[in-house]
């Protein structure tokens, strides 16, 4: 029931959104399939360097390789496969820069159908190899998260406005997995500085339309986090198609400026930790 009333909502958007809404959905009937008879075995190092490298011949601006965790996966389900392959796709930055218009909802969408797209690719290539995949390219599935699962898989952080923010393309990017028994070496998270600038940076707080983003980390089931009030942030993005002002207005979103900002933040950090800790510097 819940997919169908998604769907339905899915389809009183603009034309532009409706188009890649639909296209997603026909594409993503077939996110799993038959398996070669033949299984390739190779090395958990050496096969996820290949698969990394289909990936990114496939499109991918990003790709880590993470566990699948019971965090990632939405009660009362049960992921089919233990190790998710998690991709990224940029968007493109001019159309973005309308947010919250039409334009920048279309682009949204667009990119979420391609990124799909090169998931299902990426299955169908781990499937020819002899081994099990499925394909998870719907931003609203109600079976994975792609979130910790990126982070895990070291893509980037979580950002104080609730999305992933990587060093290479900020928030300006969405997120697909496909979810695999292929032996794989896993990704480790990464460390960016990410809580660094978010902790002194309230350019999304004050940005955000509903006032949905919390200033400060808040407990979440045991763990304090970054946090958005969805009951706030819900209303609004629907009426704007997607919204999306948070993730455009942060500066790590802004082009070429997260490789600098990363290192600005951990000199930063460096020079503090010296001088807590002089003779340790020394």
């Amino acid at each position: 029931e819940w997919q169908a009333l998604d769907d339905f909502f899915g389809l009183i958007n603009p034309w532009g959104v409706v188009r890649h809404v639909v296209a997603n959905a026909w594409q993503l009937r077939k996110r799993s399939g038959p398996v070669a008879s033949r299984r390739v075995e190779a090395d958990p190092e050496e096969m996820s360097e290949r698969v990394k490298a289909a990936a990114r011949d496939f499109g991918a601006d990003l790709v880590g390789i993470a566990a699948v965790t019971d965090e990632a996966v939405f009660s009362g389900r049960a992921a089919p496969y233990r190790t998710a392959i998690c991709i990224g796709l940029s968007m493109d930055q001019d159309k973005m820069a309308h947010v919250p218009q039409d334009t920048a909802a279309v682009e949204v969408m667009r990119a979420y159908r391609e990124i799909a797209r090169i998931a299902l690719r990426l299955g169908r290539y781990i499937r020819r190899l002899g081994w099990p995949a499925k394909a998870y390219g719907n931003p609203n599935s109600t079976e994975i998260l792609h979130i910790p699962l990126a982070v895990a898989a070291g893509l980037g952080q979580l950002g104080k406005h609730g999305s992933m923010i990587s060093k290479e393309h900020g928030s300006n990017f969405r997120l697909a997995a496909v979810l695999t028994d292929l032996p794989l070496a896993l990704d480790e998270p990464v460390d960016i500085a990410v809580d660094d600038l978010c902790m002194g940076c309230k350019r999304c707080v004050v940005d955000c339309p509903p006032d949905a983003i919390f200033n400060e980390k808040q407990w979440i089931r045991g763990e304090k986090r970054w946090y958005v009030d969805f009951d706030k942030c819900i209303p609004y993005f629907v009426k704007t198609h997607g919204c999306a002002i948070c993730i455009e207005v942060c500066p790590w979103s802004r082009p070429g400026q997260g490789p600098r900002l990363v290192e600005k933040l951990m000199a930063k950090r460096r020079r503090g930790s010296a001088t807590r800790n002089p003779q340790g510097a020394a």
